[in-house]
């Protein structure tokens, strides 16, 4: 088995695309076909299952794929040992986010952690909501992540870090854009265009239970992953959507954010990372976010 077969699994295994995988690793997409054939022979069972449309890891490539990651790191961290300075921490941190959720707090904290450890390497992994964000944190994948609170389950630990309330954002020509503030109720009759309800998304959760205890269930016109392009269908009129009051200062042209009344909805938003799985790295990391990203009163 060798380090390059490892890297060639675990690309295809992110991308879930031959091709794509192919790109990534800066290599044409047969010779990878064949490495990841090479590791499978080794090993002595198929990893992935290939079709002419799609790309999809077996239970035995759910299993291996956590060990690979560590191998992997563990190779890495030898090599950046070498280099390291004398008493600097080194290792990688892979952060997942959701997107424009995060715009307030993902900056702040990796900026601080490129200037205090250049030699910690940091990469971001977008679009990843709430489920995804526990289930990569429990295998490996991910090493810290973004979520919304509270989280069901006892896998990972997490920290508060953000409290927002929750407004519509509307279309500009909307009947009560130019409101103050807003009855979520008012939006019964609105279609609204969220994240679907499949994406495990805690944005998602919070959204549709305050509608319910409002009196009315919302009738959703259209679904779709990333937070900000639910904020472009709202500039083109398809609907309506609740979102966070972080995102207030940075809504396309086309749209106004307008606060709820009575009591507030608030989204917790939170870090999670796997207690098992804390490296010097993490941990350094997470001190430097108890710092920038202070848990509110």
């Amino acid at each position: 088995m060798e380090i390059r077969w490892l890297q060639a699994f675990v690309a295809v295994a992110e991308e879930l695309h031959f091709g794509r995988a192919a790109a990534r690793l800066q290599m044409a997409q047969s010779p990878l076909s064949q490495t990841v054939r090479k590791l499978e022979k080794d090993i002595g069972v198929p990893l992935f299952e290939r079709s002419t449309r799609s790309v999809a890891l077996t239970s035995a490539g759910h299993t291996f794929l956590p060990h690979a990651y560590r191998i992997l790191e563990s190779v890495d961290i030898a090599r950046q040992a070498t280099r390291a300075s004398a008493g600097g921490v080194y290792g990688r941190i892979k952060i997942g986010f959701t997107g424009v959720l995060n715009h307030l707090s993902l900056p702040p904290l990796t900026r601080a952690l490129r200037q205090r450890y250049p030699d910690i390497e940091l990469t971001l992994v977008g679009r990843i909501m709430t489920r995804d964000a526990i289930t990569q944190l429990d295998s490996g994948a991910l090493d810290l992540a973004f979520v919304g609170l509270p989280v069901e389950t006892a896998s990972v630990s997490t920290r508060l870090i953000r409290r927002e309330p929750f407004g519509a954002v509307l279309p500009a020509d909307h009947p009560l854009a130019s409101e103050p503030q807003i009855d979520l109720r008012d939006l019964a009759e609105d279609g609204f265009v969220t994240t679907p309800l499949s994406a495990g998304s805690a944005l998602q959760e919070v959204a549709m239970r305050a509608c319910v205890d409002a009196g009315f269930r919302p009738r959703v016109v259209q679904e779709i992953t990333d937070p900000y392009m639910i904020l472009m269908l709202v500039a083109t009129g398809v609907g309506v959507a609740l979102m966070t009051s972080g995102i207030a200062a940075i809504t396309p042209p086309g749209t106004v954010f307008v606060p709820l009344t009575g009591e507030p909805i608030y989204m917790n938003h939170g870090l999670a990372w796997s207690p098992r799985r804390v490296s010097d790295a993490l941990r350094v990391a997470l001190a430097v976010s108890e710092e920038i990203l202070p848990t509110p009163d």
